[in-house]
């Protein structure tokens, strides 16, 4: 094994998180090395890249901090196409959730930040929306950005242009840590199969359902999920549509982006499966009939990184110099601007506001042991 001198933030992975945090760590004069095993199978390449925070209908600290990336989500993006000269694919567009019955709307989490609809409207927001669905909430605050084909370029050419490096094709084999349990090295298998021990002192954990992989003390597990999506006329659908189990996210160019499966027992197995793609389908039939005779274009699948509550770990981890941004399950493109500030913030030694230390407390790798895991949305 041969040994290689580092200096600056080692980022561990090169999906939307390590990318949106390596920027930010860029812009703020830090020297800054993102590693990465294999980018195509991130979950920001994967994801239909909602802003959904309120349609998503999350509650506690996890509403508290997508409502706070949200608003965080403009500014960042101005930033990220200053870098690049990309456009980043940002739609405010509006999100609806459909209701069978106006209990059921009512009792959602956020009802109370949504416009009701009643038939007539929800019709006029979703054109040929099923009949089954009599009422509805519109998030006019929720929104979309096109991850796959405009996000992640532009985050790859600004980090690019601000002297990020990146190592690719390569898998971190272990954390090494000195006699006081801090962070001294990182071993490293590299494209061509050597290894090499990297002296690092700070270093970044961004490897999404991989994560808990390189440091056992994190509860972070795969959830698959599989996709496709459908070319659509243009303006067929203006908003977002967001059911139980299925969402049709619509891009500009007419692409329909369907999701997303939820498997909580299919770990690490890759494929696309008859009855995954079959509940797709299912799901865009009870939702928008006339969607069921659009033209399919693509179909994926994907491991989202969760966590018991479905919190993502932010900040200090176990390893002194060792941080995390991981396990954010659903909400990545949604959170990558709160997290990516966060913990640049937190690596640089900014003072965070009194809001934003809260919010890396509440999320805490730790909070499962102490038994005071935020709450995140309702049962």
């Amino acid at each position: 094994m041969s040994r290689t001198s580092s200096s600056g933030v080692m980022v561990l992975g090169g999906g939307l998180m390590g990318l949106a945090l390596a920027h930010q760590l860029a812009r703020r004069g830090q020297s800054v090395l993102v590693i990465s095993r294999r980018r195509s199978e991130a979950a920001g390449f994967v994801a239909a890249g909602m802003l959904a925070p309120h349609a998503e209908g999350l509650s506690g600290h996890l509403l508290a901090l997508g409502q706070r990336s949200l608003e965080l989500v403009p500014s960042w993006l101005q930033q990220v196409e200053a870098d690049s000269d990309l456009d980043c694919g940002y739609r405010p567009c509006g999100i609806v959730v459909p209701f069978r019955s106006e209990l059921e709307r009512d009792a959602f989490p956020t009802a109370s930040c949504g416009v009701a609809l009643n038939r007539d409207a929800l019709e006029r927001e979703i054109p040929g929306i099923a009949k089954g669905w009599s009422t509805g909430l519109l998030f006019e605050q929720d929104g979309q950005i096109d991850n796959r084909r405009r996000l992640m370029r532009a985050l790859e050419r600004a980090c690019s242009r601000l002297g990020v490096q990146f190592e690719e094709g390569a898998e971190v084999q272990s954390l090494q840590a000195d006699g006081q349990g801090a962070l001294q090295a990182i071993s490293l298998r590299r494209a061509d199969g050597e290894l090499q021990l990297l002296p690092c002192q700070q270093a970044v954990l961004c490897s999404g359902a991989w994560s808990g992989q390189l440091l056992p003390e994190l509860p972070v597990f795969p959830v698959k999920g599989q996709m496709l999506s459908l070319q659509a006329p243009r303006q067929a659908l203006r908003r977002v549509l967001f059911g139980p189990g299925t969402y049709l996210v619509p891009r500009e160019d007419g692409l329909l982006v369907v999701g997303a499966t939820s498997e909580q027992d299919a770990g690490f197995s890759e494929g696309l499966t008859p009855e995954g793609q079959k509940q797709l389908e299912a799901g865009i039939a009870a939702l928008l009939p006339e969607a069921s005779q659009w033209p399919p274009m693509e179909r994926w699948w994907g491991f989202r990184p969760c966590t018991p509550d479905e919190g993502p770990l932010l900040g200090a981890s176990p390893m002194a110099g060792l941080w995390l941004a991981c396990g954010h399950h659903r909400n990545g493109v949604l959170l990558a601007a709160i997290t990516a500030e966060l913990l640049a913030g937190a690596i640089t030694q900014e003072t965070p506001s009194s809001a934003d230390a809260a919010l890396l407390g509440a999320f805490a790798w730790d909070r499962f042991n102490r038994g005071d895991q935020p709450s995140t949305r309702q049962p």
